[in-house]
């Protein structure tokens, strides 16, 4: 924010011929002084035709291969195959409750105790409960697909974590080789309301915070999504190579969301350079531990199934891609800050060299080091807190819990992201702090940031 001027300028003393020179070489008028004085609240100035040469000689070459890399290596959709009618490998179709009547468990047979009858064991009493509590008879009418408007029975214990009501919207599994009165079951409930209003009001906190930035990271997140739901998913079920798949998916996802999101610009392209290099790091490591720790990437009932249903899939390849694109967001967030904290620091003081701009920024580095490693931690163990919280019933030492192949991995992804995201800050930093540094043309380079002092009509913007 502007201060009030303190002292007339006179516009023909040298700082006011400074200050209008500095319009003038920013494309306003010579004597723009409302123009210069913008200018330095603004986007940083653009960088030499040579360094913008430098820069587009190493990224226009990596875009042409990522885009080749996907042409190439294109699945046109993902291949087909036979049901299995196991977890989400199933046919599915909407339903309505259109009535629920309470029925003696008992009569409906719902559950039966154990023929020991022991009921000392939580088996055995969910059983007695179920059989001697009250359930629910729910009437679904399937409400999609070739029997529209058929209706079937389910039963609802007392004890099921998913309890119906009537007029409920849900999912129905459909299971063609079952006898008639067995072939619809309700699966799940019908959440798309709730989470179709949830992500209305996430983008338009976005447009109204961001403006028409927030439209472009908005247009960048739905590229983002069709890139890995069109290619990188059906081409590592076609059979290529998940990390290669990875590779150059996650690298198109880079070149489109951050030049969207932040201009054609030589800043961005450093943030560009710095996350690639980031992430190259990241395969490595990631290539390594998995290999070394022996990860197999097939450690519960949807890896099992992906593994039955392709076998040809290298599941600790899939593993690995996992670990690049998750780390993909937040080197983002980093490689940005990082270089947006060089360029200001060069505008606020232009003949700082880049040794003095690389201590600088890595100050800032440090602290945003601590914070991201830390979000990109609890992230993952807020993920698998279930997971956790079995091992801590279970009293399983920290060893144990650790060695374990789920943990593991879990282990390995957060480990190998966090080396990435540490490696990033001074990659970055010291990428920018050569750019910008190269960049200086002279004397006209001190005129792009205001002098202090400055005052009368000088300080206005130009709108």
């Amino acid at each position: 924010m502007p201060q009030p001027p303190t002292t007339p300028t006179d516009p023909h003393s040298p700082t006011g011929h400074d200050h209008a020179s500095h319009g003038h070489a920013t494309g306003g008028s010579p004597g723009g002084h409302g123009h210069g004085h913008s200018h330095g609240h603004g986007p940083a100035a653009p960088v030499s035709k040579h360094l913008r040469k430098v820069i587009a000689a190493v990224l226009i070459p990596f875009a042409a291969a990522v885009f080749v890399g996907m042409a190439v290596l294109w699945p046109g959709g993902a291949p087909a195959h036979e049901r299995t009618g196991v977890g989400f490998d199933r046919q599915t179709q909407q339903g309505t409750v259109v009535a629920l009547a309470k029925v003696d468990c008992k009569s409906v047979n719902a559950s039966q105790v154990p023929p020991t009858g022991d009921t000392s064991t939580p088996e055995g009493r969910e059983a007695q409960a179920a059989q001697t509590g009250e359930c629910k008879k729910a009437t679904v009418e399937v409400a999609s697909g070739p029997d529209k408007g058929r209706a079937f029975f389910e039963i609802v214990q007392p004890g099921a974590p998913r309890q119906l009501e009537k007029g409920q919207e849900v999912v129905v599994a459909y299971a063609p080789d079952a006898p008639r009165d067995l072939q619809y079951s309700v699966v799940d409930v019908n959440r798309k309301l709730p989470l179709a209003l949830l992500a209305g009001i996430f983008a338009l906190a976005v447009v109204v915070v961001g403006r028409m930035r927030g439209v472009f990271a908005l247009v960048a997140l739905v590229v983002s999504f069709a890139i890995l739901t069109l290619f990188i998913l059906p081409a590592i079920l076609q059979g290529s190579n998940p990390l290669l798949v990875a590779v150059i998916g996650a690298s198109a996802i880079m070149l489109i969301a951050l030049y969207m999101c932040h201009g054609l610009t030589a800043r961005t392209s450093v943030a560009v350079l710095g996350t690639l290099v980031s992430l190259l790091l990241i395969g490595l490591l990631g290539s390594l531990f998995i290999d070394w720790a022996f990860l197999s990437g097939n450690t519960d009932d949807n890896t099992g199934l992906i593994h039955g249903l392709y076998p040809h899939i290298d599941m600790s390849g899939l593993l690995l891609a996992g670990v690049i694109i998750g780390s993909l967001g937040v080197l983002d967030d980093v490689t940005v800050t990082q270089t947006s904290a060089v360029w200001e620091l060069h505008q606020a003081d232009p003949a700082m060299g880049p040794r003095g701009l690389y201590r600088a920024a890595i100050r800032i580095g440090r602290d945003h080091i601590a914070s991201v490693v830390n979000t990109l931690v609890l992230a993952y163990a807020g993920a698998a807190l279930p997971l956790l919280l079995l091992f801590s019933i279970a009293n399983s030492s920290m060893g144990s819990v650790a060695n374990s192949e789920l943990v593991a991995e879990e282990i390995v992804r957060t480990l190998v992201g966090s080396i990435g995201l540490v490696a990033s800050v001074p990659v970055t930093t010291a990428l920018a702090a050569l750019v910008v540094s190269a960049d200086r043309t002279g004397p006209s380079a001190a005129a792009t940031v205001p002098q202090p002092g400055r005052g009368g009509r000088g300080r206005r913007r130009k709108r």
